[in-house]
């Protein structure tokens, strides 16, 4: 059995200039390893205008997703961002950050 299929990042580019490619690959394959289709880009790197660059092939992604493709966190966002899937629930929870009051008795 060839494995659940994942939506992913590809990282590419430089050291501390990363660059992802959105992905089509089996859960069991490497990272930056095989892959079944390039879906999409991601540039995390803000632009001088302070826009960070997104490419998707909105037809393949929802044809993987239609076929049971799962989307890692940070796809999932993305394609929620641009309206291909619902927005994911947020998995961070500020409130958790805040320390607790101190209930010894000093």
């Amino acid at each position: 059995m060839p494995g659940i299929v994942r939506l992913r990042l590809q990282r590419l580019g430089k050291k501390k200039v990363p660059f992802y490619r959105i992905v089509a690959a089996n859960s069991q394959a490497p990272r930056d390893g095989k892959f079944l289709e390039v879906c999409g880009t991601y540039n995390p790197i803000a632009s001088q205008d302070g826009a960070k660059e997104v490419t998707l092939k909105v037809d393949r992604l929802k044809y993987w997703i239609s076929v049971g493709a799962q989307p890692s966190d940070r796809v999932a966002w993305i394609l929620g961002k641009f309206g291909v899937m619902p927005l994911a629930p947020q998995r961070y929870n500020p409130q958790r950050a805040v320390p607790k009051k101190d209930h010894t008795n000093n």
